[in-house]
């Protein structure tokens, strides 16, 4: 039987971080982390601000040391009081237990690794039996039970975050390099959390392998499901890369998932400046139809019947009326691929005959003839007359 092609978006429970809210029928929440040194106060609040102005609603900012943490707070202080920013910070601790501890006063929400947190350093091929295995897992209970109680009393939300390349020895031992292991280390530490009542919780699995991360999650939620959890899911792959790899690895991993109708949360990790990130973020929940926040633009890739320079017009077009949300825009070379391709853009620019455009309201054509140089300006005055227009609004940031 023909299986649509986007599922309907799994429901969890809602996770408040800060002001934002993570899950059921949130907004698919885009975020990114901070690459300056967290104790360089005034470089991680601009880039912060940056981020912001891209449309990031959570930023990350790695605290390897008690220090880092506190300076959390300095950096959100600053943002609220000089610069009217709110934003939710996560702290991004790995190895330190002190460091988490020190930045539940400062942070929005924690992000630990199961891999690196409480684990003990062995030896990957080390033959552990079944008891020394279990006696390590309560060891590692009784140190997470003693940190829930402190997430508990400071009333913030946490996540759960695997990576592929971060999956501890001991995991490593019993369950090797696969999914199943980045799926049991997390859970191993979801149901100590769910067994001390605290469930304030988002997940998330990682890999710089988009197969590896598609799978490990599907798994996830097949593991949540069969014991009744319905936590968020972050999305991401990571160490993806730089320019086209990295994109391509992302939308891959991440929009796959989105079809599947997982994932709650999403960041594009790029080799690049965090805030060119979020414009990624966005391109691939607006084609996933996942989160609609700018226009939707159709245009033929061109051929040798196009009409006029279809690749400037696009580009003009796009700059004038990419803040349209949710209308949907198409721009055609010739009329050959006009009527059919368009049909279901709201507004339809197409060359009818050489320096003359057609322009169209659905399939309806309103105007005919329209010369190139007067026609993006009419395509204004058309969205306008439709009641589709919208002003562009400026940040206050």
């Amino acid at each position: 039987m023909f299986k649509e092609a986007q599922s309907k978006r799994r429901q969890t429970r809602v996770v408040m971080v800060g002001n934002v809210g993570i899950g059921a029928d949130e907004p698919i929440r885009v975020q990114t982390m901070t690459n300056t040194d967290t104790l360089d106060i005034q470089a991680t609040v601009d880039q912060v601000l940056r981020c912001v102005r891209e449309g990031s609603e959570l930023v990350r900012i790695t605290a390897p040391t008690p220090k880092h943490a506190k300076a959390i707070g300095e950096i959100k202080n600053i943002l609220i009081e000089k610069y009217n920013c709110d934003v939710p910070l996560i702290a991004d601790i790995h190895f330190l237990p002190e460091a988490a501890y020190e930045a539940l006063k400062w942070a929005d929400k924690i992000r630990i690794n199961p891999g690196n947190l409480l684990d003990k350093k062995i030896q990957e091929d080390a033959n552990i039996s079944d008891d020394e295995y279990e006696d390590e897992l309560k060891r590692i209970e009784e140190g997470l039970t003693k940190f829930i109680k402190a997430l508990k009393e400071a009333k913030k939300p946490i996540r759960i975050g695997a990576n592929h390349g971060s999956l501890s020895d001991r995991i490593l031992s019993k369950y090797g390099d696969t999914a199943e292991g980045m799926v049991e280390s997390a859970m191993e530490y979801l149901r100590i959390f769910a067994k001390n009542d605290f469930h304030e919780i988002i997940v998330a699995l990682k890999s710089s392998d988009p197969i590896m991360m598609i799978n490990a999650n599907r798994l996830l939620v097949e593991k949540m499901k069969e014991e009744n959890m319905d936590y968020p899911i972050h999305l991401g792959v990571t160490e993806a890369g730089n320019k086209e790899d990295g994109r391509a690895k992302s939308t891959i991993g991440i929009g796959t998932l989105l079809l599947d109708g997982i994932g709650d949360t999403i960041r594009v990790s790029l080799t690049e400046e965090p805030e060119k990130e979020i414009p990624v973020c966005y391109s691939i929940l607006q084609a996933t139809r996942r989160r609609i926040t700018k226009t939707e633009f159709i245009s033929c890739p061109s051929c040798g019947r196009t009409l006029y320079n279809i690749e400037e017009v696009t580009n003009e077009i796009k700059e004038k009326m990419g803040h349209l949300k949710g209308v949907r825009i198409a721009v055609m070379g010739c009329i050959v691929n006009g009527l059919g391709e368009m049909a279901d853009a709201d507004f339809g620019y197409v060359g009818g005959a050489p320096g003359k455009i057609s322009l169209y309201y659905k399939k309806e054509l309103i105007k005919r003839g329209v010369p190139e140089k007067d026609a993006i300006e009419e395509l204004i005055s058309l969205i306008k007359e439709k009641g589709m227009w919208v002003d562009e609004k400026s940040s206050n940031i």
